[in-house]
C-alpha cells in the first residue's frame, strides 16, 4: 500500500505530461500511439538502468554524480573488447565489472578518505572521462555487429517481444531491485543508513562497509547503461551520455526519491524514467531545439526539489 502511494504522484505526473503532449503536437493519436510507445520505451532504457543504482545511492542519503562518465567509459570498454575479437558475452561483463569497479572506488573515495559523495562522484566524472578517452584513443572505437546490437532497438528483431530486449531487461531487474530494497536485509538497511545515519550505526550496522557495497552495485547498473548505450550506437564512443547524469536524479527525484535520503523507490524511478523520455520525445515532435528540453529538464528538476523538501518540512512538523 505504501509503495502505491508514492508512485501516485510520478503517475499523475506521467500522465499530465502525456496528455500535454498529446494536445500540444495536434496528433494525439499519433503521440499516443503504439508505435510512438516503442520509442518511448526503448529511449528510456539507458536513464531508467542509470536510475536503478542512483535510487539505492540516494536512499542512502549519497549522491554519484559520474553516471554519464562511468556510461562512456563501460561504451568503451564494451566496444574495444568487441573490436578485439572478445566473446560478446565477455564483453558486456567486461563493460559492466569497469562500472563496478568505478563505483567501488566512489565508495572508497567517500568513507576511507571522508570525501562527501558530490565531491567525490564529480572528481570522478573527470576521472572517467579521461579515462574512457584514453582506452578509446580519443575517437569512437567501431565494434563488430553481435546480439547485443539488439538490446537498445526500436523494433526487435523478433516480432513476438513487443518491446526491445533492453525494455524487458530493464523491467526484470528493476522486479528483483524492488524486492531487494523491501524484502531483504541489505534494503532495509540502506533505507536505514538514508534515515539516519548515526542510529544505524549505533545499531551495529557496519555504515562504511554498507556504502562501498551501494556504490558497487550502483556502478554496476551504470555500467550495464553503458553497455546498453554501445548497443544503441553500434559503437563505443568516449564523449557520450554528457549530461546524462541530471536525467537520471531527475528520474529518481520525480519518483518520489529524497535527496536527504531515507526516500525513494524503484518503480517510482522507472516512471520518473519514462516521465523524461515523454518529455524529450514530445520536444522533438514539437520541434523544439535541444536547449528548451534542457530548460524543462532544469525546471522540472528545481520544482521536484522543492516539491521533496516542502514534503519532508510537512512531514517534521506532524511529527514535532
Amino acid at each position: 500500500m505504501k509503495i502505491l502511494e508514492n508512485i501516485l504522484a510520478p503517475v499523475i505526473g506521467l500522465v499530465g505530461v502525456a496528455l500535454l503532449f498529446a494536445l500540444l503536437t495536434g496528433s494525439p493519436e499519433r503521440y499516443l500511439s503504439a508505435a510512438n510507445l516503442r520509442v518511448v520505451l526503448a529511449q528510456t532504457v539507458i536513464v531508467a538502468i542509470g536510475a536503478l543504482g542512483m535510487t539505492v545511492v540516494m536512499i542512502s542519503g549519497g549522491i554519484d554524480l559520474s553516471v554519464g562518465s562511468v556510461i562512456a567509459l563501460a561504451s568503451v570498454v564494451a566496444a574495444v573488447a568487441l573490436r578485439n575479437g572478445i566473446a560478446p558475452i565477455a564483453a558486456v561483463f567486461a563493460g559492466i565489472a569497469i562500472g563496478g569497479v568505478v563505483g567501488f572506488i566512489n565508495g572508497l573515495a567517500i568513507t576511507t578518505l571522508r570525501v562527501v559523495p558530490f565531491i567525490a562522484t564529480l572528481g570522478m566524472l573527470g576521472v572517467a572521462r579521461g579515462v574512457a578517452k584514453y582506452f578509446a584513443n580519443q575517437q569512437t572505437v567501431n565494434a563488430p555487429p553481435t546480439w547485443i546490437n539488439e538490446l537498445a532497438v526500436t523494433f526487435p528483431a523478433r516480432p513476438w517481444m513487443l518491446f526491445a530486449p533492453g525494455v524487458w531487461l530493464t523491467i526484470a531487474l528493476a522486479a528483483v531491485m524492488t524486492l531487494l530494497l523491501r524484502n531483504s536485509v541489505f534494503g532495509r538497511r540502506v533505507f536505514a543508513i538514508g534515515s539516519n545515519e548515526l542510529a544505524a550505526r549505533a545499531c551495529g550496522i557496519h555504515t562504511d562497509r554498507l556504502k562501498i557495497w551501494i556504490y558497487g552495485i550502483a556502478g554496476l547498473f551504470f555500467g550495464l547503461a553503458g553497455v546498453t548505450q554501445m548497443s544503441r550506437l553500434r559503437q563505443g564512443d568516449p564523449t557520450v551520455a554528457v549530461g546524462v547524469e541530471l536525467d537520471v536524479i531527475a528520474a529518481v527525484v520525480i519518483g518520489g526519491g529524497s535527496l536527504s535520503g531515507g526516500e525513494g523507490s524503484i518503480p517510482g524511478a522507472m516512471i520518473g524514467a519514462l516521465v523524461m523520455s515523454l518529455l524529450r520525445n514530445g520536444c522533438q515532435q514539437m520541434g523544439w531545439p535541444n536547449y528548451v528540453q534542457e530548460i524543462i529538464i532544469g525546471v522540472i528538476i528545481v520544482f521536484a526539489v522543492a516539491a521533496d523538501r516542502y514534503r519532508a518540512s510537512r512531514v517534521a512538523e506532524a511529527s514535532s
